[in-house]
């Protein structure tokens, strides 16, 4: 422990502090261990609140404060007037403030576990961590959890700072054993310093000076390792790479590619390559709005001009040819989940990483992280603040550096297709390079050339809706017209696949997304083969539908709402499960207990006019004949050529 202590201190005089760049920290740990007060009492300390900042914190400590008549520091951040009703911080704030040795950006976090999404957002640009934790409670849950999340996102620096030393009397012994635990959870945490302080943040034990109710405390005071921490990465020194945010084309004789230097440097005539298509030229000009430049680095925004004309455009990344970065459609990354829906794997989202928003699926999970023992479990989903390492695959290749080596490059969200939600945040680990000796197959005979001699063109029909809403009787029934008049079809009925290619799977919502997607991939071989795949399922949620649309080619997958409301569905209950579902006798059924989320634009809507199977099939098939699906023909079966 004494080891822990002495290693991560940094005395003042081995370095220049004068030289040191802007210290981006967050404060961080369990609800109520005092973030706000520590960030409240630093920027009183240091003489940083106006006098009429400090006559209206006195004023509202008298109302929302929870120390008496003492000034209420957290509420110089707490903003929020939930945050003073509750006496919590809920959103992330920033203040920034200098001292005569160094400037600082701090981000104030929350401790509530159903924050823990805002604090991953505050940590993601910190170089530096100051993790709280209550003399009285020592580590919980939420400080493993914080811990864990820093860890993940590249902060390699932190402080303990042993909070309300001053309620277990200064006891020297409850900051050791706090420490030494500590210690031990952190050991695989991969940090380079940790910083154990104990202090007080309501009445400035340690934190601008060292106290004299701590002589045992031999470490800096916060405010003197604040100014004097080394933590820069130099991002120069690493290997150019800019993502391309816009393509600038003001005129005919003008082409520059808008972005944001994450990392390296760059000089006109050197050579840049497109990470994924690989085509290289070199730099002409480095242009800005106050003229052209000999040079820029990481963190100067620029356009760049090449010598050659390329195709390059929002999304690609430009990079050096000689240290180029991992091109993949699979990855294995770490994912912090932030959705109160649960991840499923198979289900499909948007993954922006960079300047590049793509659809991309979870294929597995490999373990989900327990903060508490860093233990390796077994997973199937992750739930709300889990974290978990996962495989992942995107419908096209992408560039991307392992986030321990360019957070810039190897950092990502994904985002819900249905709710525009950001679900989680993703730190890339490396590529999955699998079966690298199977390629894609050329094969003579085309689908378009199986489509024309079927004098077709294939598409998938996506019959949806509800249990009993007439599916499978109108999807029956238009196969059974168009098969008479020669249309090559196949039907893919969901109870039916239930009994073989999908047996294996249950109702839960993850084996449900693995239905549907396996599904798809069923469907998008029979249009190959030239076919009209008649596809009639359940497929509750959004996102997998429209998974199941990306995977076809524009205009090939038409989506079939069957809107019959829920209680004629009940009262028809062709197969008697509305019945036992409503007994409690089957769980997650939908429309039941488990929710159906109807399309928002499908290529069809039948069940709302009270048509028959027979005419909801006829519109069906002047749908298919409008689109040039199939030839149009007459009343005795003829094509009409």
């Amino acid at each position: 422990m004494n080891e822990l202590i002495e290693r991560s201190i940094f005395p003042a005089a081995e370095v220049d502090a004068a030289n040191l760049p802007a210290l981006r920290f967050l404060t961080c740990g369990s609800v109520d261990d005092g973030k706000s007060t520590l960030i409240g009492r630093l920027l009183y300390d240091q003489q940083l609140i106006l006098d009429d900042q400090l006559a209206a914190l006195e004023r509202d400590s008298q109302k929302h404060g929870t120390v008496g008549k003492d000034i209420d520091f957290a509420l110089l951040v707490d903003g929020l007037e939930a945050e003073r009703e509750q006496g919590i911080t809920i959103d992330v704030a920033y203040r920034a403030f200098s001292t005569p040795r160094r400037s600082f950006i701090v981000a104030d976090t929350p401790g509530h576990e159903q924050y823990t999404r805002n604090m991953a957002t505050g940590a993601s640009n910190c170089d530096l961590a100051i993790l709280l934790v209550d003399s009285r409670k020592g580590l919980l849950a939420q400080t493993h959890r914080h811990a864990t999340i820093v860890s993940l996102l590249g902060i390699r620096h932190v402080v303990l700072a042993v909070n309300k030393i001053d309620l277990v009397d200064y006891d020297q012994a409850v900051f050791d054993k706090i420490v030494a635990d500590f210690e031990s959870f952190a050991a695989k945490l991969g940090f380079i310093t940790v910083q154990p302080i104990p202090l007080s943040a309501r009445f400035g034990d340690n934190i601008s000076d060292k106290s004299e109710r701590t002589p045992w405390y031999k470490g800096p005071a916060l405010i003197d390792y604040l100014e004097t921490v080394e933590v820069d990465e130099d991002l120069s020194g690493l290997p150019f790479r800019m993502p391309v945010q816009a393509v600038l084309r003001p005129n005919l004789d003008f082409r520059g590619f808008c972005g944001t230097i994450v990392s390296g440097t760059i000089r006109p005539g050197d050579p840049v390559t497109v990470a994924v298509s690989g085509r290289a030229s070199h730099v002409a000009r480095i242009v800005t709005a106050d003229g052209d430049l000999t040079s820029a680095s990481a963190g100067d925004a620029v356009t760049l001009t090449l010598a050659d004309e390329i195709d390059i455009g929002r999304g690609d990344i430009l990079v050096p040819p000689q240290a180029r970065p991992e091109v993949v459609d699979q990855f294995a990354a770490n994912l912090i989940w932030m959705s109160d829906e649960a991840l499923l794997p198979g289900r499909s989202y948007l993954m922006k990483i960079g300047t590049r928003t793509m659809p991309v699926s979870v294929t597995g999970i490999k373990y989900r992280l327990d903060v508490t023992s860093l233990a390796e479990l077994p997973a199937r989903s992750l739930a709300l603040n889990e974290v978990g390492f996962c495989n992942l695959a995107t419908t096209a290749p992408i560039a991307f550096d392992p986030y321990k080596e360019n957070r810039a490059t190897g950092a990502f969200i994904l985002i819900d297709r249905y709710t525009n939600a950001t679900v989680a945040a993703g730190l890339v680990a490396y590529g999955l390079r699998r079966a690298t000796n199977v390629h894609v197959q050329d094969l003579t005979i085309t689908r378009e050339a199986r489509a024309r001699l079927k004098h077709q063109r294939p598409a998938v029909l996506w019959f949806t809706g509800l249990s009993g809403s007439g599916k499978s009787t109108v999807a029956n029934l238009l196969e059974t017209q168009l098969h008479a008049r020669g249309v090559h079809t196949i039907l893919l009925d969901g109870d039916n696949i239930r009994h073989g290619l999908n047996k294996d799977l249950g109702f839960s919502e993850a084996d449900r997304v693995e239905n549907i997607r396996r599904i798809g991939e069923v469907a998008k071989l029979m249009t190959d083969a030239g076919l009209l795949a008649l596809c009639a399922f359940i497929s509750p949620f959004a996102a997998d539908r429209q998974m199941v649309r990306d995977m076809l080619k524009e205009g090939e997958f038409v989506e079939i709402f069957v809107d019959t409301p829920l209680d004629e569905c009940i009262a028809r209950d062709p197969k008697g499960l509305y019945k036992k579902a409503l007994a409690g006798e089957i769980k997650n059924f939908t429309g039941v207990d488990q929710a159906y989320e109807p399309p928002q634009s499908p290529e069809l809507v039948l069940g709302r006019d009270g048509a028959t199977p027979a005419q909801s099939a006829a519109r069906i098939i002047a749908y298919l004949v409008e689109h040039h699906h199939i030839e149009r023909f007459d009343d005795s079966g003829d094509w009409s050529i």
